[in-house]
């Protein structure tokens, strides 16, 4: 309940800066927000490009927050999201097999893309305790120039150089059928994909040994190497599901969002994962929840632009200054700490006016 209050204060102290970024301008703060969010929502069409939008973001946060919540720091998740969206792409482009089993076989390849990717940093980190946000962002950089060689020399399409051919029907995440409920948005089946690597990394963080002992290492890795959990395994292990659950993301972004893959651009939807996380509280529903909630927001900006003359830098904005208050959930829980313990001194007398402890959230 109290990560769900500070994500909320988050929320609004943004749209609260939002309208002061606003009316400094001489914009109006209602009407922005009013075509803001009609952009997101104010039909089906808008709704499923929210939803399609937001799902590369259910799988970055996923990644992100599952890192943190076993103490690690995962900023490559944009690297692994590059690399695995460009093995799913290799698959969809070369082989020719019925479509159920060809995207079976993408997301295999996304998966272990992303999880390669992050197993290097796991394992420098394990071995020789090299910090993981160094070695992530240089694994970025390492995929950013890898994709740049690979997709002209591999993957050209026959007239542009700087991306891969299209991937046929068959290989894509589209769906006909979503799309058309949606009012032809490009919804696509990547929301399903990711509601499904939701409900398992709930499963796996909250009702599993595996969970607890990754949990265990992050909350302090020498008491849980003294308790007898292998700590450097365990580190591993953390960064290859999160890895994993980042190429996931690349896959619903080139075959889902999109039908290729280009090259000189380092998917943002990693680095935004991070903000997702933090407003989500790193609990695999509060990803969910704020990943389409920072949809919202992408898919609205333009809306806003496009009927008013606010820029779409104020949206950029308001994101930017969600992302400094749940940065700050430390401080804001402390402030509820306080609060609350007063509370409970004016309410409770002098049996309980002494002051109340309770363990902060990181």
């Amino acid at each position: 309940m109290r990560n769900l209050i500070i994500s909320l204060c988050a929320v609004l102290f943004g749209l609260i800066g939002g309208g002061v970024l606003m009316a400094v301008t001489g914009h109006d703060p209602f009407e922005g927000y009013k075509f803001l969010f009609q952009g997101g929502l104010k039909n089906s069409q808008r709704l499923g490009d929210t939803l399609a939008t937001g799902t590369p973001l259910i799988f970055t946060g996923l990644s992100v927050a599952f890192a943190f919540r076993t103490g690690l720091f995962n900023i490559g998740a944009a690297g692994q999201m590059l690399f695995g969206g460009f093995c799913a792409t290799v698959i969809g482009l070369n082989v020719d097999t019925s479509r159920p089993l060809l995207l079976l076989m993408m997301i295999v390849a996304a998966l272990l893309g992303g999880a390669v990717w992050a197993f290097i940093p796991g394992l420098l980190k394990a071995r020789f305790n090299v910090h993981e946000v160094v070695s992530t962002i240089m694994m970025n950089w390492i995929a950013y120039w890898t994709i740049y060689y690979a997709v002209p020399a591999y993957l050209k399409a026959e007239s542009v150089e700087t991306e891969s051919r299209l991937l046929p029907d068959k290989a894509t995440l589209k769906s006909t059928f979503l799309s058309d409920m949606f009012g032809g948005s490009y919804i696509n089946m990547g929301l399903y994909v990711a509601v499904i690597a939701v409900i398992i990394i709930a499963f796996i963080i909250n009702k599993t040994t595996l969970g607890y002992e990754l949990k265990a290492v992050g909350y302090n890795r020498h008491s849980a190497e003294y308790a007898g959990i292998k700590v450097n395994r365990s580190i591993i292990t953390s960064m290859l599901i999160s890895g994993a659950l980042a190429g996931l993301g690349g896959m619903a972004q080139f075959a889902g969002n999109g039908a290729n893959i280009q090259i000189g651009v380092l998917p943002t939807q990693g680095y935004d994962g991070i903000a997702v996380a933090l407003l989500g509280a790193n609990s695999p529903l509060g990803v969910l929840i704020s990943a389409l909630f920072f949809g919202l927001l992408y898919s609205g900006r333009g809306f806003m632009n496009a009927m008013t003359d606010i820029p779409p830098e104020i949206a950029d904005s308001i994101i930017a200054i969600i992302i400094y208050f749940a940065a700050t959930s430390v401080l804001m829980d402390r402030l509820i700490t306080r609060i609350v313990n007063r509370r409970r001194a004016a309410t409770g007398g002098a049996g309980t006016s002494g002051p109340v402890s309770g363990k902060e959230n990181a």
